[in-house]
């Protein structure tokens, strides 16, 4: 009994007595944190939750290995201090403290995924340093979210009430007896715990990361389930953002994809471009100046969280046939537009958009603009038609500095930024985010009548945004629909609505380009949409009025497709550097679209979806067919008939991968 006891008390016993409370914890935390988001995920069998939860406990143990370590060295260190009480109590605190920040940070992520569909990385402290209402918007999310902040309370306290403290007493023994065991259970100890660390031993087995996840998952966004904070978060930190996978020898890969656009056969080239090059995406654009189009006006909306399912226009079939969406006046205007059935975002990001969307720079592994390399020389849009004679601005009617927006699009070549601090309205402040949308695309179309023409403008809408709110005016007038999203969408299509009022009065009006397309998804409803494929599903459409772009589109595109078809159809006649193609004025050559779906690529053909995670493919759709794409195809004797095509879009994908890398890695995201 007494050996027992003595066991008991070592500290070996109550550190891993305590290491296995928090595992424990963390597997809760788990399991509620999918219980609460189940919706966002396809419908997951119990043996498959059960790997899931089995699978994550190999990150729980890494995350809390890293996060005890202090209290761990402490505890296991072979000293007779160990009994001091002093002691005690400082690796009790060492214990509590890491894991009451872990948990807490934990279950912050458990709101936050909804907005992201990933777990968090470091790079969150970069996307929101320039926020100086944060500590209203954590405030907001601790009530609205109010469940989730008992639960973090209960954890917490669960952690306390059941937390051991050493009580081990040094009695009189030999000295070298105390050591000498002591000393083999610290270096025995040392050595699980680095295996722990590295998530397996062998000399094949490589430190765990973030893309590990994986083994145990379905779909991409399970491994959010899989993973826990802590882990993502010291992972990120600790791994380089790019390495570069060298698919292809230098020559191969310029004669797969290139992004430097503009060269016909008999023009000279830049060094980094192939003699291939005429074969992969070039066009002769020498119409500059004689083309009818050449010196219109562009105006290009980006559009908060305006998911393609809120936009009746394309889901004539959902609810069987009754679905009519949030927005009637874009689908209006949509029925004098040119549009594409399958049109994606970059990311899941708001950060993520202004790069795919105004310099065709996609988000792929972790948004640009929160990059070590986010001091590259870029281009974009503004800057190509500013050499043009055209004026360039960009709007956003947040605080200035708010996302990185105001740095980016002066690094991008926008001459002029409009923010809160420009706004000449009505007071008219949210109170959270920004100058609510009515007010702001009012002074949005106000100002660009001050502007001299041609020129090219961009604005970034903000009222559809958590925490979900209308104008007090407004409140009961559009419908609440199933999210307390889709009234703030049908405020947001309003207020385009008056924009459009406004702005047909205006003496550009009739000479410019309308350019629609949203920043990300948010809050989805039908299975259609909440999949791989739809999480990223937005709108992307052009309107001239004059009616001259009619149409819908089989070709599938992305964020990045937009500033080279605005270039292309504009007849712009100099090299640019975009990632995407035209596909407004020509068909897309390669007509795939990619974005990245952590922690795998997807590319998009017409009909098939194709996953890679960095080494091989993990899964082959044909959404047509399989719109909730419940068939994997990778291994299906079916898959020979599409063997060529998937052949060609995993070696596309593999070349605009390495390309991405290498220039982001070696500054070179311009022609020069």
């Amino acid at each position: 009994m007494n050996l027992l006891r003595k066991i008991w008390r070592h500290p070996w016993i109550v550190a891993m007595f305590n290491l296995l409370i928090v595992m424990f914890l963390y597997s809760l935390s788990r399991l509620f944190f999918y219980l609460i988001t189940r919706d966002l995920f396809h419908e997951i069998s119990f043996s498959h939750l059960v790997e899931i939860m089995a699978g994550g406990i190999r990150f729980d143990l890494t995350a809390l290995l890293y996060l005890n370590s202090l209290y761990l060295v402490l505890m296991l260190l072979p000293l007779q201090v160990r009994s001091n009480a002093i002691y005690r109590n400082i690796a009790y605190w060492c214990y509590l403290i890491p894991n009451i920040i872990g948990i807490l940070v934990n279950c912050a992520d458990m709101v936050y995924f909804r907005f992201t569909d990933r777990r968090t990385t470091c790079r969150i402290f970069t996307e929101f340093q320039n926020e100086g209402n944060i500590i209203s918007i954590i405030l907001q999310s601790i009530v609205q979210y109010w469940y989730v902040s008992l639960f973090a309370i209960a954890v917490v306290l669960l952690l306390v009430l059941l937390a051991r403290k050493n009580t081990e007493t040094y009695k009189s023994q030999p000295a070298w007896l105390y050591y000498v065991r002591e000393t083999a259970v610290f270096v025995l100890s040392v050595y699980f715990i680095v295996i722990g660390i590295r998530g397996g031993f062998g000399k094949y087995t490589r430190p765990i990361t973030i893309s590990n996840a994986m083994q145990y998952a379905d779909q991409p966004n399970e491994t959010a389930i899989i993973l826990n904070t802590p882990f993502s978060l010291m992972k990120s930190l600790e791994n380089e953002t790019y390495v570069n996978p060298r698919y292809f020898s230098d020559e191969e890969l310029e004669h797969i994809f290139t992004p430097v656009h503009g060269y016909s056969t008999n023009d000279s080239k830049p060094d980094d471009v192939s003699k291939h090059s005429t074969l992969h995406g070039y066009t002769d654009c020498s119409r500059l100046c004689r083309d009818k189009n050449s010196r219109l006006n562009v105006v290009i909306f980006i559009l908060e969280s305006f998911s393609k399912e809120y936009i009746g226009y394309f889901n004539h079939d959902l609810d069987n046939g009754t679905y009519t969406g949030y927005t009637p006046f874009l689908d209006s205007l949509l029925l004098y537009s040119r549009s594409y059935r399958l049109s994606l975002a970059s990311g899941r990001k708001s950060i993520d958009a202004m790069p795919s969307v105004l310099s065709s720079i996609p988000m792929l592994i972790e948004p640009y603009i929160v990059t070590p390399y986010s001091t590259n020389s870029v281009s974009s849009i503004a800057d190509c038609l500013r050499k043009k004679g055209y004026s360039t601005a960009f709007f956003h009617g947040a605080p200035n500095g708010s996302m990185g927006f105001q740095a980016y699009a002066r690094s991008a070549g926008f001459e002029a930024y409009y923010g809160m601090d420009e706004y000449d309205g009505p007071e008219a402040f949210d109170g959270t985010w920004a100058i609510w949308d009515e007010e702001f695309l009012q002074y949005y179309a106000r100002t660009m009548s001050t502007m001299q023409q041609p020129f090219c403008t961009a604005v970034f809408t903000a009222s559809s945004h958590h925490p979900f709110r209308v104008p007090s005016r407004y409140e009961g007038v559009f419908p609440k629909g199933t999210q307390p999203i889709h009234q703030c969408v049908g405020y947001s299509d309003n207020a385009l609505r008056q924009f459009f009022l406004t702005a047909r009065e205006q003496p550009w009006y009739e000479n410019t380009l309308f350019v629609f397309t949203a920043d990300h998804t948010n809050q989805l409803t039908h299975e259609e949409y909440t999949n791989a494929k739809g999480l990223f599903e937005i709108p992307v459409f052009f309107y001239r009025p004059d009616s001259s772009l009619t149409g819908c589109s089989n070709t599938p595109v992305s964020q990045t497709d937009i500033m080279p078809s605005v270039l292309a159809y504009l007849g712009y006649d100099e090299p640019y550097f975009a990632f995407g193609q035209d596909a407004l004025t020509t068909a897309k050559e390669r007509p795939y679209a990619i974005n990245y779906n952590h922690p795998v690529y997807q590319i998009f053909s017409d009909s098939l979806l194709l996953q890679f995670d960095g080494q091989q493919t993990s899964a082959i759709y044909n959404f047509r067919n399989d719109p909730l794409l419940q068939n994997n195809l990778k291994d299906n004797p079916g898959l020979s008939q599409y063997e060529a095509e998937t052949n060609n879009m995993g070696t596309y994908l593999k070349a605009y991968i390495q390309q991405y890398i290498s220039r982001m890695i070696n500054n070179r995201l311009t022609v020069e």
